[in-house]
């Protein structure tokens, strides 16, 4: 139960159980261990069902744990999170049929699907059921033909005169000989409304808690999660599995890595997992069920990444699988044949083919929206390192993969996340990763200082022909503080997350204003001038802009520019553009100064040139700090432990 000082507050450092009585031990299976459940709807009402099961005719009504089928009616599972990602099992576990069980009642036919590469379908196996009641129903498929790609998943169809209710679907694999301990952590900075609904949906969901050994809230804000009504009942609905931490705001990767200290400095076991969670998604606890097992049949541990969702638009993907070109300091590419912004509802524009994804993907890196760590990687390759936040993720995934621990992203092991095309670009967050793209360039690419300045040159020109002087300094800042070398880390974020808002907080352009309310610019003013169509000469219209920039020239002295048409070679031509801001809830005001431009256009010029000249050298600097800034005793005073 939880103690009194972390509920109340009264201890400024306290757990809600006692630390150091949490161990974290293998334990003998009792059965077949459960790989997912059949569910026929979403944890929220703005999720839709068919991401769930499909109404391919008649009518049925679907429920969160089962499903019933009126006459003449077929429900498929062939959806999202119905899809039992064979290919996957097939590929990484040493699983070789998977069983998929059920509890009936009444009359119909329940079938096991199966697709391939392609997205053909096929019967594997089926099981024609009449006057049950209540009865089990087993339907075994062998996992032996999807290496390439493919899945499974159970259909359920009456005939006339007919109805069935299905339940307590689940699908079952052999179990290991030991389960391992696993732990959830989650990071929260004063979003404690979001931390609490996801505390709670755990603590609703019996079957995915089961899974659990424990679960970790890393608090770095001063909203705190347990001042909120909520807490102290779902302190007791967790028990002693929750462990309620405050600790410094060490960003995102202070927050995350604190999970995998404490199960570090707890554990008899190295075969331990750590799954880390984002405070602000909306959870489908099925998946800490779909991680948790996939990772206890590996062959080999592997990083299992959950897949994030576009939470402001339910049924879309956000993608398959991704990686990070690192020495263009690249993120979030798509991996070749993965969705990208897919709608799991709609279909490919070129196949016409529903959008699954049906080919195997190998993965570069995972975000930690969800992400499955196993301890044998911390044990390899040592803790995060001290990022603050952005790029840890990545740049902990191929370090991982350098030691022989691959990154899986499972399909239909999905979060809702807020949508990244919605995050404005030209904010604080920037320098972070910049900063910590390039320091994961130094350590895990060839980091070829020639291509990396063209690339930050490229950005600073367009940053500057754009107005985004604070963006621009931003880039600068971000540079130079590589240049200063591991020492920059020392503190884990904290002196360059205030310096950064500071030297951003000097120019104009990076605040937002509400459009009626724009400061020295009446409303009335501000009409719409639309962006032409991308230059098909892009160096020559760029040569332009710079001349144009240089001698102060321009087309339009004031106008507003959709946030999806403030292209580099649009803005140039204005003096002033009322830029909408990603988020759609105001807008930016950006304003050319001849003076700033110049001074950052030289400042940058500098900074890059420093980079050609010192990079090699601070490289070496990195590699050499890794052990110490990734061990354990780092951690440790960091979180002033």
């Amino acid at each position: 139960m939880p103690g009194k000082a972390a509920v109340t507050g009264e201890a400024p450092s306290a757990m809600v159980s006692t630390v150091d009585d949490t161990r974290f031990a293998e334990r003998t299976p009792q059965g077949r261990l459960t790989a997912q459940r059949g569910l026929y709807a979403g944890p929220a009402p703005i999720v839709s069902k068919d991401l769930y099961a499909e109404l391919e005719w008649g009518t049925a009504v679907r429920e969160r744990g089962g499903i019933s089928i009126e006459p003449a009616s077929k429900v498929s599972g062939n959806t999202y999170f119905g899809r039992f990602p064979a290919s996957y099992w097939q590929r990484w576990t040493d699983v070789t049929e998977v069983q998929v069980e059920a509890v009936v009642t009444g009359d119909g036919q329940l079938s096991v699907g199966a697709s391939d590469i392609e997205g053909d379908s096929r019967v594997v196996a089926a099981e024609v059921v009449a006057g049950a009641k209540q009865q089990k129903v087993t339907l075994t498929a062998k996992l032996d033909k999807f290496y390439d790609g493919g899945a499974l998943w159970l259909d359920i169809e009456t005939e006339g005169g007919q109805s069935l209710r299905v339940e307590k679907v689940r699908w079952t694999v052999e179990a290991p000989e030991k389960i391992r301990p696993t732990a959830v952590t989650i990071c929260t900075m004063n979003r404690a409304d979001d931390c609490l609904s996801n505390l709670q949906a755990l603590a609703a969901d019996v079957s995915s808690l089961e899974t659990l050994d424990a679960i970790y809230v890393a608090d770095q804000g001063t909203d705190l999660v347990e001042s909120r009504d909520g807490f102290e009942q779902v302190a007791k609905d967790l028990g002693d599995k929750l462990h309620y931490i405050k600790q410094p705001n060490l960003g995102g990767a202070g927050g995350f890595t604190r999970g995998l200290y404490e199960v570090a400095g707890h554990t008899e076991t190295e075969h331990a997992n750590v799954l880390f969670m984002d405070d602000d998604v909306l959870l489908e606890p099925d998946l800490v069920i779909r991680m948790t097992a996939f990772s206890n049949r590996t062959v080999n541990p592997v990083i299992v990444g959950g897949q994030m969702l576009n939470l402001l638009h339910p049924n879309q993907l956000h993608v398959g699988a991704e990686y990070a070109r690192l020495n263009t300091l690249e993120p979030g590419q798509p991996v070749t044949h993965s969705l990208s912004t897919a709608d799991l509802l709609g279909v490919d524009e070129e196949t016409l083919k529903p959008n699954r994804q049906e080919r195997r993907l190998d993965a570069g890196y995972n975000g930690w929206w969800s992400c499955l760590i196993p301890y044998e990687v911390v044990k390899a390759t040592g803790y995060p390192l001290p990022f603050f936040f952005q790029w840890d993720d990545a740049e902990y995934s191929y370090r991982a993969r350098a030691h022989g621990f691959p990154t899986v992203t499972l399909p239909g092991a999905g979060v809702w996340h807020a949508d990244f095309h919605w995050k404005d670009w030209d904010e604080w967050h920037r320098y972070f990763n910049l900063r910590n793209s390039i320091i994961t360039a130094a350590l895990h690419s060839p980091f070829n200082l020639n291509l990396l300045s063209r690339v930050l040159i490229a950005q600073l020109v367009r940053y500057l022909l754009g107005m985004q002087y604070g963006l621009s300094a931003t880039l600068i800042k971000a540079v130079e503080d590589f240049l200063e070398g591991p020492e920059v880390l020392r503190d884990g974020g904290v002196a360059a997350m205030k310096e950064i808002r500071r030297i951003r907080d000097e120019y104009p352009e990076t605040k937002r204003h509400k459009a009626t309310d724009v400061p020295g610019i009446a409303s009335n003013d501000i009409g719409i001038i639309n962006s032409a169509p991308r230059p098909s000469m892009q160096r020559l219209v760029l040569i332009k802009r710079i001349l144009d920039r240089v001698l102060g020239r321009s087309r339009h002295s004031l106008g507003a520019i959709p946030i999806d048409e403030a292209h580099w070679w649009h803005v140039a031509t204005f003096d002033t553009a009322v830029v909408t801001d990603a988020s759609q809830e105001g807008v930016r005001v950006r304003s050319y100064d001849r003076a700033k431009m110049f001074d950052l256009a030289r400042r940058g010029a500098k900074v890059i040139q420093r980079l050609r000249k010192e990079g090699a050298a601070v490289q070496e600097q990195y590699k050499r700090s890794m052990p110490e800034l990734t061990s354990r005793d780092n951690w440790k005073r960091l979180y002033e432990l």
